[in-house]
């Protein structure tokens, strides 16, 4: 967000050992007593090669993670980056070692990977969309309780950029804080005061009033809400026109879809924030292969 005064934090990387930490509390759900049919009929020492396959055309997004849902033992190769294209059919990684572990590991492996390529795949199709430049697709605090980086993650492979990742990195006073507070100066005033860490302070607005009163106490970015392409166009010339105006983030949100994205893009804001792009994107699908002694066994 180049020249305005808020800039989160762009979740580009995953820590490894992050990443294993999340990935043995999913074992821990999936596995309380073990995998008792597979360490049933499987012997421990069976050797075997495993390929993940799309079924589906995707944006994949997964190879700061695939590496880390299998355990040390078990090698593990990537055929291609994130933000690559892979089409169906098409063997993204592969994965050797003993039958039992890849067999107790993939479900949840390929259960992440979906998603989280079902994430990448969506953003992009809005970002491809005829927009500014430096126009920002954003996400918001709409994610999976848990996965919420791993999805903000999938949003900036996918070309998106990523709001706020938590309560604590920014300051975003919405509708229910002023009803709380009772108006818009006694809760940007309350914010300032208690703002220790010069964190950024937002002020959703769904009036041109509230605008206004925002503006005159200096924020450092509107959020416009649920408001017609027409009305936006208004608020971002009040905004422009105001002292330091320029410099102000604003962005949209409520109720625009991908429909609607660009209309809203070309009314001089400089993001829309969208839970679409994360809260109802369906998983891509992706199967995993067994090749023993070069029979396959698909695993369902």
């Amino acid at each position: 967000m180049m020249g305005k005064r808020i800039e989160f934090e762009q979740i580009t990387r995953l820590d490894p050992e992050w990443v294993r930490e999340h990935i043995a509390r999913f074992m821990a759900e999936d596995t309380p007593n073990g995998d008792v049919t597979t360490e049933a009929i499987v012997t421990e020492l069976t050797p075997v090669a495993a390929k993940m396959v799309a079924v589906d055309d995707f944006v994949f997004c997964g190879a700061q993670v695939i590496p880390y849902c299998f355990p040390e033992s078990c090698s593990v190769k990537i055929f291609c980056s994130d933000g690559d294209s892979v089409s169906s059919g098409q063997s993204f990684a592969e994965i050797r070692g003993s039958a039992v572990l890849i067999l107790t590991h993939e479900r949840v492996a390929l259960n992440l990977i979906q998603k989280l390529c079902g994430i990448s795949s969506e953003i992009k199709k809005y970002c491809d969309l005829d927009l500014p430049e430096n126009f920002k697709v954003m996400d918001t605090r709409k994610t999976t309780p848990g996965l919420r980086r791993f999805e903000k993650y999938a949003v900036a492979v996918g070309g998106g950029w990523n709001h706020r990742l938590d309560l604590s990195t920014g300051i975003l006073i919405k509708d229910n804080h002023l009803k709380a507070t009772g108006s818009v100066k006694t809760a940007v005033e309350r914010s300032r005061k208690q703002n220790m860490k010069n964190l950024p302070i937002e002020l959703e607005v769904d009036t041109l009033e509230q605008l206004k009163e925002g503006l005159e106490l200096d924020v450092d970015g509107i959020l416009l809400d649920n408001m017609s392409t027409e009305m936006v166009k208004e608020a971002v010339s009040i905004i422009r026109d105001s002292p330091g105006g320029d410099a102000i983030f604003v962005e949209a949100s409520g109720g625009i879809n991908y429909k609607a994205l660009e209309s809203y893009a070309w009314t001089g804001i400089d993001g829309v924030s969208m839970s679409t792009i994360t809260a109802q994107v369906s998983p891509v699908d992706i199967k995993l292969e067994l090749m023993k002694e070069k029979n396959y066994i698909k695993i369902l």
